[in-house]
């Protein structure tokens, strides 16, 4: 097949499902052509050594890059991003029709960030074969203002609904979130699930080095350990909390940085929870070692509608190197550690029954934690692994391409 990728990301950005799958659908024999934007993500700058410039593109022997241009203004601002997300579109409306009028089928990597330009691109193909992947059904910020938050919600909304009844097939990350774009007009008879998988390449199974060991813990006490952003999303505050009843027994470290850094050390500081320690941010190649010295990995989600419907990377990521996972979230982050049997679990933002988990998991001896890592590796490799990830979008491509010739004939 010709088969086109529009995705606002693509390596050497830290997007690795649009990456991983344009390389692997390009090694089953398929042309693959990609469009997207100049690398600036996570600081909005383009990285050194790129500049922005019509007609970019680069080959390999099935795949074909192209990269548009796109506002990259750095500040953060509501609207700075909405004039990345609508120079993007409009980089794709001037460049779409003639780079990708010829495909088969078009898959898209669906993120708030492209909905504008995906609804252009399906206008001007002519309602092209489509296969939606859904990672985030609302933008993890809302603009400041509520005038203009109310404004670009509707108009996302607006657009949203129109491209899952466009598309051929949408594809959710979680099986929540299929009620979540069934409710925003796509057909039911159309919404398949597909898990992300994570870079196989880098999270697998490891033995711990002496410095990730001098990194991680302090002397033989349980260490959980959370990777990955300190955001509103994650309310590591709760974790904090229930840390600090355990003093003595468990320590929590937590790996990396976000928006929420700054308030939740200040409550480690206020509760005096010296067990409760902070690393800095480290690069994906250190982290399976990092996992691998900690005896838990700690996922969280705050309590909200829509985080019932999302599964956060840093699951598979653990899964995936047989880390036993403690779980505070609702929804499918849950329900896939408790069906995998991969560690334990509590409801979200409740600090009293994370402390039990804690307690528990201290409590738990290191053959029985051996197990739970081998379970939800196994369940990894069943259910979100690449290869049967990409089975299933390959599959979704099919189906999509030949409904569209059966309509025609």
């Amino acid at each position: 097949m010709k088969i086109g990728i529009l995705s606002y990301h693509f390596p050497p950005e830290p997007a690795f499902i649009p990456g991983s799958l344009a390389e692997e659908l390009a090694a089953r024999g398929h042309e693959v052509r990609v469009l997207t934007g100049f690398p600036d993500y996570p600081g909005g700058h383009v990285y050194p050594g790129w500049r922005q410039r019509w007609r970019h593109q680069t080959h390999s022997e099935r795949l074909t890059v192209r990269r548009v241009p796109r506002y990259a203004g750095g500040d953060g601002s509501a609207g700075a991003r909405m004039a990345s997300w609508l120079s993007f579109a409009g980089s794709v409306a001037l460049t779409g029709r003639r780079y990708l009028g010829d495909v088969d089928a078009l898959y898209v990597f669906q993120l708030p960030a492209v909905t504008f330009a995906a609804a252009g691109l399906l206008r001007l193909l002519g309602r092209v074969p489509t296969v939606l992947h859904v990672q985030d059904v609302w933008p993890e910020e809302e603009p400041s203002r509520a005038g203009e938050a109310r404004r670009w919600s509707g108009r996302l909304d607006a657009t949203l609904r129109r491209i899952y009844q466009e598309a051929g097939a949408v594809a959710v990350t979680a099986p929540s979130m299929r009620d979540l774009v069934v409710a925003g007009g796509a057909d039911p008879d159309r919404v398949r699930v597909v898990l992300n998988w994570t870079d196989e390449r880098i999270f697998h199974p490891t033995e711990p080095s002496r410095a990730a060991r001098g990194l991680i813990r302090r002397d033989d006490r349980c260490v959980v350990m959370h990777a990955g952003t300190i955001g509103v999303r994650q309310g590591l505050e709760t974790a904090v909390r229930a840390a600090a009843t355990l003093d003595g027994r468990m320590d929590l470290v937590l790996v990396g940085s976000g928006a929420e850094e700054r308030r939740v050390r200040g409550l480690a500081a206020e509760l005096r929870a010296d067990n409760v320690r902070f690393v800095d941010r480290r690069s994906p190649l250190d982290m399976p070692e990092l996992y691998a010295a900690a005896d838990y990995q700690l996922v969280m989600l705050r309590d909200l509608p829509e985080l019932r419907g999302m599964v956060p990377g840093k699951l598979q990521a653990a899964l995936s190197c047989a880390a036993p996972v403690v779980a505070s979230a609702a929804g499918d982050t849950v329900a896939l550690v408790e069906r995998a049997r991969a560690g334990l679990s509590c409801p979200p933002e409740d600090w009293a029954a994370l402390a039990d988990r804690f307690w528990l998991a201290s409590a738990i001896p290191p053959p029985a934690r051996l197990d739970m890592g081998r379970r939800g590796r196994d369940a990894y490799l069943r259910e979100m692994s690449q290869r049967a990830g990409v089975d299933r979008i390959e599959r979704l491509l099919h189906e999509v391409s030949a409904r569209a010739a059966g309509a025609r004939r």
